[in-house]
Parts: C-alpha cells; sequence; structure tokens
C-alpha cells in the first residue's frame, strides 16, 4: 500500500467519478483504475460499486475511507514538517561548563537554543576555568564558559556577569579572623588552589592587591572540596558568594566580615576569535542574551 494509492482512493470516493479523478490527479483512467484494483486486492475486498454514471463507495470502503484520510493528512504534515526544517543548522556542538550548572543558566540556555533549533545536538563537558579555555583555543570545543579575566587575544568573551567572591574561614578560627584586617588574616593558613582552577587567579589576584602571602596548606581544585576543608578547619579560602552564604546560614563554616565580598570575577561565555562571524557562534550568543537579559 502506497500513499499514491490511497491519495488516489480518496480522490475517487470524493468525486464519484473515475475520469474526474483522473482529471484532477493528472493521470490517465487505466492508472486510476489500476490503482485503486491493487488497492482492493491488497485489502481483500472492494472499495467500489460500479454504476454507468460513476462509482460510489462499498461498505467497506465507507469504513476505510476516513482513515485513508487520517493518513494522508498525516503524511502532508510529515512533508510540512521536513520543508520546514530545510535550512535549519544541524550538527554537533561541544560546550564547556564550569563550577555550578544553574550559575551558568544552562537549563534556560539550552532549552531555549532546542527549541529554536531543532536540529542541532548538544553536548557538554564539565571542567575546570582553565581547561576549558584551552580547549577552546585549540578548537576541540566550539565554545565554554570562563570564570575570569581572559588573558588571550584569540579568544573572544560575551560577559554574562560578575560573581563576588568572599573569604570563608573555618568556625575554629572564626574567634579570632572574623573581624580581622588584611594583614592578620594573611597570617592564617589558607587552602592552596590548583592553578588549572579560575580560583587560583582569584585568590592570586586577592592576595597581590592586599599585600599578603598567606602559607598555603595543600592544592586543591574544586569548590566543593575546598568547603569540606573549611569545614574540617584545615584552613581560610575564597568562595562564591552564594555558595559561601549558603553554607554558612547553618554555621558549617563562618564568614570574613560577615560575609563582605573581597573581589569580583568576570564569568563569561568564550569562543574562538576566528570565529566571531560564524553563524553557529551567533546563535548561541544570541539564546544566551535572552537568557541572561543582555543587550
Amino acid at each position: 500500500m502506497e500513499i499514491y494509492q490511497l491519495r488516489t482512493f480518496v480522490t475517487v470516493a470524493q468525486q464519484g467519478h473515475l475520469t474526474q479523478a483522473a482529471e484532477l490527479l493528472h493521470l490517465s483512467q487505466p492508472a486510476v483504475t489500476a490503482q485503486i484494483k491493487a488497492l482492493e486486492e491488497e485489502f481483500g475486498m472492494p472499495l467500489f460499486e460500479r454504476y454507468p454514471g460513476g462509482v460510489q463507495l462499498t461498505e467497506a470502503g465507507k469504513l476505510l475511507l476516513p482513515e485513508a484520510e487520517n493518513i494522508l493528512g498525516l503524511s502532508r504534515k510529515l512533508l510540512h514538517k521536513a520543508k520546514s526544517l530545510q535550512g535549519e543548522p544541524r550538527g554537533k556542538v561541544r560546550i564547556g561548563t564550569i563550577g555550578v550548572p544553574a550559575r551558568l543558566k544552562i537549563g534556560p540556555w539550552l532549552a531555549r537554543l532546542r527549541q529554536r533549533h531543532p536540529l542541532l545536538s548538544i553536548e557538554t563537558t564539565h571542567g575546570v576555568s582553565v581547561s576549558i579555555l584551552n580547549e577552546v583555543r585549540k578548537k576541540t570545543l566550539d565554545a565554554g564558559f570562563y570564570l575570569g579575566r581572559n588573558p588571550y587575544q584569540n579568544v573572544n568573551t560575551l560577559p554574562l556577569t560578575e560573581i563576588g567572591f568572599c573569604v570563608a574561614l573555618p568556625p575554629q578560627l572564626a574567634g579570632e579572623l572574623a573581624n580581622a584586617d588584611w594583614k592578620e588574616l594573611g597570617k592564617a593558613p589558607w587552602l592552596g588552589v590548583s592553578q588549572f582552577s579560575s580560583l587560583a587567579d582569584i585568590t592570586q589576584e586577592l592576595c597581590r592587591s592586599r599585600n599578603i602571602a598567606p602559607q598555603k596548606v595543600g592544592e586543591f581544585d574544586e569548590e566543593s572540596t575546598l568547603l569540606e576543608l573549611i569545614k574540617a578547619g584545615l584552613g581560610v579560602a575564597v568562595l562564591a558568594e552564594r555558595t559561601a552564604k549558603r553554607y554558612a546560614a547553618d554555621g558549617s563554616i563562618m564568614l570574613w566580615r560577615g560575609g563582605e565580598v573581597a573581589i569580583r570575577a568576570p564569568l563569561q561565555f568564550i569562543y574562538s576569535a576566528e570565529r566571531e562571524d560564524d553563524a553557529l557562534i551567533g546563535m548561541l550568543k544570541g539564546a544566551l542574551r535572552q537568557v541572561w537579559d543582555l543587550p
């Protein structure tokens, strides 16, 4: 059974005449007759009764006609859908993510992108900022997110927001450090941060600006790890403001000077400078601008 046979069946039923149906279908009458006969053989029953003035549906034909019309309607819908997708961008887009997905508004962004461009396949890779930056530079990622100052001219950025950072204290040190000045704070043990984490650059920038050189306790690469070590009393560290205040609320950590923002860093969407005029990058940035309410 073919779609064109069903179309012929429906047209003959509507016209009640083989010749008129043939004219509408731009077929010869023998071709229309052959298609109807082929359907009747496949169904195992006659669909029309012939009489001198034309044809009329049998009882079986009357029962099958709505189903045939429904199938034709679905086939038209499928064809229209396929035509609407012509020219749509397609392929895989590789995005590097960092930190907490909610902070990046990943869900709303990718949902909007998928809604607008249904043929795009999105693949995310989670990592620390420096590794994502390097993957974008090497073009193994199409784009990504980066927290901090972009040091490379061959990487372009779309600034999204600024994130504040607080100095988080172990509860054991809160009594002596909660309102300490920077000189006193610099004498406390600090948790070292891996050079591959954007927190390393942010912490170093903060220490340089305050002229302190604290002694580091180890080297760690994730905010969640730093958080657990602060709770355990190992040392002081810089945490994103929202994270710091959330955990300070239950008393598991304390905040220097009540949660004063010590430093701010830009959260940016990054991509290769060579792709500034790339239509795909334009689509990614367009959806981001709407989600982040950017001009």
